[in-house]
């Protein structure tokens, strides 16, 4: 059985913290947190798990194999690196680091160790994106041709990340799970509400070699909105995370692109419009499957779904957004 030890009990903790007291693979051996308070809400919901302030009981306890990190992005790497020259595999909140050197450095010495690196890129755990990839990789949906998502509220401001690594980093780690290719280009717009504070509102565009994703977050919305498109040569899907029922729609609609015989220079375009449909999804929570997946993977030694390469792909996309914030939305080539 694998015993695990998780670190930080703030707003994503207490999930982590319940999905794996209800995992029977493994064993919830300890909680570690700053704030006393919060440590004395998971005592009394957990009496027989141990509560620490100070993670260094947790990383040298030799009775825990494996160590969740749900701390703020900039802790991210000296824990994690710690759990990891500890001989304690690894899942981390997204994003993984907050650099991409930072991600090299963890992915090295998972590796050197032979240990599990794994991100908690939830999303692509649930039932309605899992969905969506089975959708699009059949032959009657055709090329994906783009991706457009917006995930807008009046959230919470953050200090010590911009409105990209806390939202977008969900919908980049989404398009990386369909779209299955790598990206060439970004560029990305936004606005801050005084100087040298992170950006509340940003437009990121994402280019690949056929494809163009777009992504609009923002922490200063008057309404929630949670809506991605997914459009395809053959069928377009729309993805509303909101919805309690139908959250995914699939549209027989698209266009259809000839050249006219006579003028063999023009172009002519046919719209095609066809019923609507909503899969049925899997209601299984993404976070226990998620969990599920990690411990399988300690035990089978496989490769994660949501892998530490994939996070430090993303941590890449994410570092030449922000150059390009800084530049007015100047296009940035991946190497």
């Amino acid at each position: 059985m694998i015993k695990v030890g998780i670190i930080g009990y703030g707003y994503w903790g207490p999930n982590l913290v319940r999905n794996f007291v209800n995992n029977k693979k493994c064993q919830l051996v300890c909680i570690c947190d700053l704030d006393k308070k919060k440590l004395k809400k998971a005592s009394k919901l957990y009496p027989n798990i141990l509560a620490t302030n100070n993670y260094k009981d947790i990383i040298n306890n030799n009775k825990i194999d494996a160590v969740v990190i749900a701390t703020p992005v900039d802790t991210h790497f000296k824990l994690a690196l710690s759990a990891l020259k500890s001989k304690k595999h690894v899942l981390v909140e997204k994003p993984i680091t907050s650099s991409s050197s930072q991600a090299k450095i963890l992915i090295e010495e998972a590796e050197r160790q032979g240990l599990t690196l794994m991100v908690d890129h939830t999303f692509i755990y649930t039932g309605a994106v899992r969905k969506i990839n089975e959708l699009v990789n059949m032959k009657n949906f055709g090329d994906i041709k783009y991706y457009d998502s917006t995930r807008i509220n009046l959230g919470l401001f953050q200090h010590d990340v911009n409105v990209l690594w806390d939202l977008a980093v969900h919908d980049l780690s989404i398009m990386s799970y369909i779209i299955k290719k790598k990206p060439i280009a970004v560029s990305a717009n936004g606005h801050s509400r005084v100087s040298d504070e992170p950006e509340y509102a940003a437009f990121l565009s994402v280019y690949f070699d056929d494809i163009i994703a777009h992504i609009n977050v923002n922490w200063l919305s008057p309404v929630k909105i949670r809506k991605t498109l997914v459009c395809g040569s053959k069928k377009m899907i729309v993805y509303d995370d909101l919805e309690s029922i139908e959250k995914v729609k699939v549209y027989n609609k698209g266009i259809k692109v000839e050249k006219s015989e006579k003028e063999i220079y023009k172009t002519l375009i046919s719209y095609r419009t066809g019923n609507m449909w909503s899969p049925k999804l899997s209601e299984i929570e993404a976070l226990t499957i998620e969990i599920d997946h990690f411990i399988n993977c300690i035990l089978k030694k496989k490769k994660p779904l949501s892998s530490a390469e994939d996070g430090l792909e993303i941590v890449k996309i994410l570092e030449l957004a922000n150059k390009s914030l800084r530049q007015k939305g100047k296009p940035q080539y991946l190497l």
